[in-house]
């Protein structure tokens, strides 16, 4: 495959976006876990497909939306429905849990009604649901860039903030950190990299690479930061092997690289009972 590397520019694009996500998604991840919000990502990935349905949609209906990116109207629809968590959990202050399976299910029906008015699935939304190697475009390698350098800067200028208000959110509050604004803040970019992460893993697996190395590292760590660097290695891992046998096995990356990401946890699972004797 390293031969094929250099010869063909969308297995360079996979690579480079691949790399790219396997290291901001468990990233983020170690904060969404710790703040018991795995399934956020679930939530987000669904209002996001409804926003790839609706952007074929409308290419299929609309001859001048022809050239549009899908994965900007995803994007789009990803951040509303991510402040839309945040007003939920505003409205239901007792009941914040609530939020996430109110905007998963308003994500399921709407994906289901732009499918349908878009006479179902094609191959298009097919490498959207579950990645595609080829799919990945130059266009796409910037984006994820751009939201690659966006979520180091976010993360390194407010790391201190953010640890505080993941295990104490009272007393984040209380020592006059800005709750509201990291929240929102915290959220979009969840749900920008939930996003840009459908092109090599799929809409359906995205919550996976954000929670499964997180898992494993959280079995073996011995701190918060420990763990922060093992979810990122393991992520990492899982990508790039998996794109290596989703390419010679021909198998679709998403399910390779998530399968990966379970027998990782597997391992760790099993590494820390062999510690413990």
């Amino acid at each position: 495959m390293l031969e094929a590397l250099f010869q063909y520019e969308f297995l360079q694009n996979a690579f480079i976006v691949g790399i790219l996500i396997g290291f901001i998604a468990p990233l983020l991840g170690v904060f969404i876990v710790v703040r018991r919000l795995s399934l956020i990502a679930d939530a987000l990935s669904h209002v996001t497909l409804a926003g790839i349905a609706a952007s074929l949609l409308v290419q299929k209906k609309f001859l001048t939306f022809a050239t549009l990116n899908p994965i900007y109207i995803g994007m789009a629809f990803s951040v509303v429905g991510s402040l839309f968590i945040e007003k939920l959990r505003t409205v239901y202050k007792h009941y914040q849990e609530l939020a996430i399976p109110i905007i998963l299910s308003g994500g399921i029906g709407l994906s289901v009604i732009f499918i349908s008015l878009a006479d179902g699935f094609n191959t298009d939304l097919f490498s959207y649901l579950f990645g595609s190697i080829s799919a990945v475009s130059t266009t796409d390698v910037w984006t994820i860039s751009i939201i690659f350098f966006i979520v180091l800067t976010v993360i390194f200028l407010f790391y201190k903030e953010w640890f505080i208000l993941s295990f104490d959110e009272e007393y984040a509050q209380a020592s006059g950190v800005k709750v509201k604004s990291l929240h929102f803040v915290f959220i979009v970019l969840v749900a920008l990299v939930i996003a840009a992460s459908m092109r090599i893993v799929g809409i359906l697996l995205v919550s996976s690479l954000m929670t499964l190395p997180v898992a494993a590292s959280i079995r073996i760590a011995k701190g918060f930061k420990q763990a922060l660097w093992l979810s990122v290695i393991f992520g990492e891992l899982a990508v790039i092997v998996g794109l290596f046998l989703s390419y010679y096995l021909n198998l679709a990356p998403g399910g390779t690289i998530v399968l990966l990401a379970v027998c990782i946890l597997i391992g760790a699972i099993m590494w820390k009972k062999w510690k413990r004797g």
